[in-house]
């Protein structure tokens, strides 16, 4: 069996060095940029360009693909998954039905392509009516507000409810108020779905971080001796992770199973779909606000390059190839992320990820005060950031002697990571306040022209990147929901005026995030804890503020 753990204690001295490598790159990015400029100005402008150009290039390819992602977003939520599936399952009448139909459709010439290769060979493909979705939701210490409705917006699915088995994974340190809200849950849905299970999943098991990846493996392997018990087959079984906010498109479990259906190497793929950070968007903060909708978009670029997609948040994976992996990482704050490097090395590179392109919506940050809001918006970003742990798993095992995977294809998934995280953290500060450092520190740089010129040119690139920006902010308002009746038509023009704050979210969360976990890493100082981004709805924070009120109001009265 191939080892796919990650190290709890001990490292060795490659793991250590490329575990420092990625805040090495990203301190060293910066640092570079003081030298050169006490060195020669010229020299620092020639490499501060030479970034902004890079950014500006990424910024077209960005750019077009936000525009064509989100047309693509919009066709295939419109598309009728469940009647699609359901030719699935006779294959050859169907297709005599559709061959001659013509329609701009959303994937319909793809459609009657698969359903002439099944026609034609039927044996290789699965029935629908076979298959089964589960769905494990993780819970911490979710109020019934949070979860009620994540499961409600299962149950109302285009999927039929009899082939969907829930999962409710909660947290034994969540407490008896977690407790009593599984059970308020259970006696609800009790009879919605094929089944609903509960796992209670312990605190401090052996090998384990305090995460979301031991809780849903935990009930995973309950739900492997389930299946058992049913004489389901694991590979007529699609496993879907959610967290308690979590929301999927009504057609997204019969969109996942069509996708499953129709590839014979079905085993060796995941499926990705669209997080989309809208449904408390009107009741977060500004700066959450920003940062939501730019996560949203950048999920949404993540799905037109599907040979760069990872798997992120909630994800499907085929159980019969979980069960050969034993699930997902319990070692890991970033199980979802790692989930993809997991099964790359265990499949011997033959591993890819499939974009689903219907959204699952989740929650904005949003706690009950504004303090607390901002201050789990660092955690959450900092989460994700710690994906940088993923380097050294991946990079000890391609530049071994033990590779499994070809050579070739795993150094440039390793560059792209390396890459990524070193341009979250640094890119940022550079393009933000890199114009003025040679002339701050060089008193040659004042008389250098190219030194000198440097700030104006970078503004005029930067108004020219100012495109990408207007194209966000026009297909942002797009993508919103309604406004609530709570909000007046004002909180609009806030909406609007929000991306003023676009150049402090970069630099203040994502690169500063980037950079905190990057330095634990450096450091040795390993997060080994799933910070838990809170989860507050509109009615908590009323609640909280009605009850700081009374508080107020009764120190006055004393």
């Amino acid at each position: 069996m191939i080892d796919l753990e990650l190290p709890l204690k001990e490292r060795t001295k490659a793991y250590r060095f490329f575990e420092m490598l990625p805040a090495l790159l990203s301190y060293g990015m910066l640092v570079l940029l003081v030298v050169l400029s006490l060195i020669s100005p010229l020299l620092a402008a020639i490499y501060l360009l030479l970034i902004i150009i890079s950014v500006l290039v990424k910024a077209v390819g960005i750019a077009a693909h936000t525009i064509s992602g989100r047309n693509r977003l919009n066709r295939a939520q419109n598309v009728d998954w469940h009647t699609r599936l359901s030719q699935l399952e006779d294959p050859e009448a169907s297709y005599h039905y559709v061959r001659d139909n013509h329609s701009t459709g959303f994937g319909f010439e793809a459609h009657k392509e698969n359903l002439r290769l099944m026609a034609a060979d039927p044996e290789s493909f699965p029935k629908p009516s076979s298959i089964y979705n589960a769905v494990i939701i993780a819970a911490y210490n979710e109020s019934y507000e949070v979860l009620e409705p994540t499961i409600q917006s299962v149950a109302d699915t285009s999927f039929d409810n009899d082939k969907l088995i829930i999962v409710l994974a909660y947290e034994a340190r969540g407490g008896k108020p977690m407790k009593e809200t599984i059970l308020k849950l259970q006696k609800k849905f009790a009879h919605t779905f094929k089944a609903l299970l509960i796992i209670e999943h312990p605190d401090k098991l052996p090998n384990e971080v305090a995460g979301k990846g031991g809780n849903i493996t935990y009930a995973g392997l309950f739900l492997k001796d389930w299946v058992q018990k049913q004489s389901i087959a694991f590979k007529d079984v699609i496993i879907t992770t959610l967290d308690s906010d979590n929301r999927p498109h009504t057609t997204y479990f019969d969109y996942v199973t069509y996708e499953y259906v129709v590839h014979e190497d079905r085993k060796h793929l995941s499926y990705q779909p669209i997080a989309l950070f809208m449904n408390n968007i009107w009741d977060a903060p500004a700066p959450m606000r920003v940062i939501a909708t730019g996560n949203s978009f950048w999920n949404i670029i993540s799905s037109m390059r599907p040979h760069t997609l990872r798997n992120f948040a909630s994800h499907s994976q085929p159980m019969d190839a979980l069960v050969e992996m034993n699930f997902w990482s319990t070692r890991s704050i970033v199980e979802d992320g790692h989930q993809y490097w997991r099964s790359y090395f265990y499949f011997g590179g033959n591993y890819s990820v499939t974009p689903i392109y219907v959204p699952i919506y989740q929650d904005a940050v949003l706690s009950d005060t504004y303090k607390k809001t901002l201050k789990a918006q660092f955690t959450q970003l900092r989460r994700w950031a710690y994906g940088a742990s993923d380097i050294p798993y991946v990079a000890t095992r391609l530049f071994s002697r033990k590779r499994n995977v070809p050579f070739a294809g795993g150094v440039a998934r390793f560059f792209r990571l390396l890459d990524g995280h070193v341009t979250l953290a640094s890119t940022a500060i550079l393009v933000a306040v890199g114009g003025w450092v040679p002339l701050l520190i060089n008193s040659q740089a004042a008389r250098d022209i190219a030194a000198h010129q440097l700030p104006e040119v970078i503004s005029g690139i930067q108004r020219v990147a100012m495109v990408g920006l207007f194209i966000t902010v026009f297909l942002g308002f797009k993508m919103l929901p309604p406004r609530p009746e709570r909000y007046k038509r004002r909180r609009t023009v806030w909406m609007l005026l929000q991306w003023l704050l676009m150049p402090v979210t970069a630099i203040v969360y994502s690169a500063a995030s980037a950079f905190n976990a990057q330095t634990h890493l450096l450091l040795g100082k390993y997060l080994d804890k799933f910070d838990l981004t809170e989860k507050a709805t509109h009615q908590s924070v009323a609640r909280a503020r009605a009850e700081k009120a009374g508080h107020v109001a009764d120190a006055l009265k004393k």
